[in-house]
């Protein structure tokens, strides 16, 4: 059995660790220390850690009350879910004969089928042939019209000269009635030509048919061989977990990521979890945000339905997010149309599904039934600052026609993760998308991302951090954040991002001052409110 001993007088934590946020036990800190330097000393599979992996640490008890450590990777390594030093994989679908390998062969001999047929000469051949019948066609129809018309052309004028006569007219129905008869033998021509083409498409496709139904047969059954235990000892597949808690199928490869891996062997062994933490190892991704050796959360797309089963019997601590509201929701201005608030770092701007509460749901208790808030843009829950929330239908439409226009400057101030800034100003431009498995985040995609685009300043430099200030051109959610964080921006996170940097006690980004015109008297308003940090 894997178990590596912690030698220390540091007291476990009263209560799991909450793998959704989270700040890393000092247990876990020492266990992370050693797997680090294990990594650090590795042979052959150091080069592909260093292009970036994620690690995790379980701290765990014995029997005998022993404490200890378990490790693993995310996914595979070197081509191996069984490296020694690391937990197994909760199901080991590598193993040669296994189910999974012989259909995947199976699965890859049909995709080899398939390009086979697409690249054949028989299929290109049967185009070209298509194409040139439609052209030839085309050619021969458009010939026979221009003759038309020149015959055309003589019959008006013999009629000019000698008056209208039955050849003439019997000349005229001949070729309309050979423009028929042409057309639909070219028709024909180009249906035949077609049919030869549909044919091997259709072959192709029920070829991709089936390699569609063994694909999914195959995932599904992959999927129930990961029996995820829990605490109680209860024991469920990915396929029943993501089918009651998405109303779906798990995504590809949900159950291998560190959490589930280390939780699974550490039942399976009967060993006690004590908190875990997840590290990432190397340098980034093409487009997430992970720094070498910082820690994260879960990620909630593949983990949170399978955690939310294997956590059940372990007493685990509260959400740190969960009930803080954030503080007290001043009022900067107010009139009858609108009102400029200030928002407190940690609470909503609208309604989220947690219950806590929001500006929309302070403002609203506030005025009353008779004057619902229209939230005309957001803030993220971790940002402070100014907020401009409209009191009547008209002056909603009118202020996000302005935001739509781009026509509203708003202007940000944090404090980044750096010590310098060069150049000290400039202009982002970085498209982001969000992440379907592991919302909220966004990545960073040049080809399916949405336009973003940030102007920055670089105002001062102080312990050891940057001062800067950012106006978003667009806005996008997170866009200050991924921004400041990538490094094709500023490479240097804002202090307290727990998302895209180090968590700290908290985001130090805030909305510092925002101007627009204010859709009743057209003046135009500017409102600036400093941060406290």
């Amino acid at each position: 059995m894997l178990f590596h001993p912690l030698h220390t007088g540091v007291t476990p934590p009263p209560r799991f660790t909450y793998p959704f946020c989270y700040e890393p036990h000092p247990l876990c800190l020492m266990a992370a220390a050693e797997v680090q330097d294990h990594i650090a000393r590795a042979g052959g599979w150091r080069a592909e850690a260093d292009r970036g992996k994620m690690f995790g640490v379980l701290v765990v008890a014995r029997a005998d009350g022993a404490l200890g450590y378990l490790a693993a990777y995310s996914g595979q390594l070197d081509g191996r879910n069984d490296l020694p030093f690391f937990v197994p994989a909760v199901y080991d679908m590598l193993r040669p004969g296994d189910r999974f390998k012989t259909g995947e062969a199976a699965i890859e001999a049909l995709s080899a089928r398939i390009a086979a047929l697409e690249a054949d000469e028989g299929l290109a051949g049967a185009r070209r042939r298509l194409d040139s019948v439609r052209r030839e066609g085309s050619g021969a129809v458009a010939a026979y019209r221009a003759l038309m018309a020149e015959a055309k052309l003589r019959r008006d004028a013999l009629r000019a000269e000698r008056g209208d006569s039955a050849e003439l007219t019997r000349e005229s129905q001949h070729q309309k009635a050979e423009l028929r008869r042409l057309k639909r033998r070219w028709a024909e021509a180009e249906g035949e030509a077609q049919r030869a083409v549909e044919e091997r498409l259709q072959a192709i496709g029920r070829l991709k048919a089936e390699r569609r139904r063994l694909s999914d047969g195959l995932q599904r059954w992959l999927f129930s061989q990961f029996r995820m235990l829990n605490a109680r000892g209860q024991e469920r597949d990915l396929n029943d977990i993501f089918e009651a808690e998405t109303g779906g199928a798990p995504p590809a490869g949900a159950g291998e990521c560190c959490a589930p891996k280390l939780l699974q062997y550490a039942y399976r062994n009967g060993l006690r979890p004590l908190c875990m933490a997840e590290f990432w190892w190397g340098g980034p991704p093409r487009t997430e945000l992970r720094r070498h050796l910082h820690y994260y959360p879960a990620c909630r797309g593949k983990c949170l339905p399978i955690l939310r089963h294997m956590l059940q019997g372990l007493d685990v601590d509260p959400d740190p997010l969960a009930d803080d509201d954030g503080g007290r929701l001043d009022t900067v201005w107010e009139d009858a149309s609108l009102a400029v608030v200030a928002k407190p770092a940690g609470m909503l701007s609208v309604p989220g599904n947690t219950g806590r509460r929001s500006v929309f749901s302070i403002l609203g208790g506030r005025w009353g039934d008779g004057c619902a808030p229209l939230m005309v843009h957001r803030l993220d829950m971790d940002t402070s600052g100014l907020l401009l929330v409209a009191k009547t239908e008209g002056a909603a439409r009118q202020l996000r026609a302005q935001f739509e226009a781009r026509s509203v400057r708003k202007g940000y101030v944090a404090l980044l993760d750096t010590t310098r800034l060069d150049p000290p100003e400039g202009r982002i431009a970085l498209p982001l998308r969000p992440d379907p498995l592991d919302r909220p985040r966004q990545v960073v995609d040049f080809r399916l991302g949405r336009q973003a685009v940030t102007s920055y300043r670089l105002l001062s430099a102080e312990g050891g951090r940057v001062r800067v200030e950012l106006h978003p051109v667009t806005g996008r959610t997170h866009q200050l954040r991924v921004h400041c964080a990538h490094p094709l921006g500023l490479g240097a996170p804002i202090v307290g991002d727990p998302l895209y940097g180090r968590r700290g006690p908290r985001l130090l980004l805030h909305a510092a001052s925002i101007e627009f015109v204010h859709p009743d008297t057209g003046r135009r308003m500017t409102f600036r409110l400093e941060p406290e940090f």
